[in-house]
């Protein structure tokens, strides 16, 4: 079972929450996730466990539990969405994008 565990503390690390979680049960896969730009983590991530059992435990047991001086919220993660179909619009090009606002209104030009 995959686990998504917020509001980690910014100096928590893979190996940190490996260890945390392995009180529990056998872990698989273990992610703190990364800003690319920043090199700094988002404070969140995620644990795989292969027993469903021992993954709730984990779940009950640690939810809204301090580890590393933050409260986690802790929960199933859900599965990740397709962004490759997306029902949204494409937004079109500027140069062949109509204004929104005529230049006598009061709003901001985009």
């Amino acid at each position: 079972m995959k686990i998504f565990v917020a509001k980690l503390a910014f100096r928590t690390r893979a190996e940190d929450l490996r260890t945390y979680f392995e009180q529990f049960g056998q872990v698989d896969v273990c992610k703190v996730i990364m800003d690319h730009e920043t090199g700094r983590s988002k404070c969140y991530g995620f644990v795989e466990m292969p027993n469903d059992d021992e993954a709730y435990r984990a779940i009950v047991e640690t939810d809204d539990m301090d580890f590393q001086g933050s409260v986690l919220q802790v929960k199933k993660s859900r599965p990740q969405l397709d962004n490759s179909i997306s029902t949204r619009p494409r937004r079109q090009d500027q140069r062949t994008q109509r204004p929104h606002f005529t230049k006598h209104s009061d709003a901001e030009e985009a």
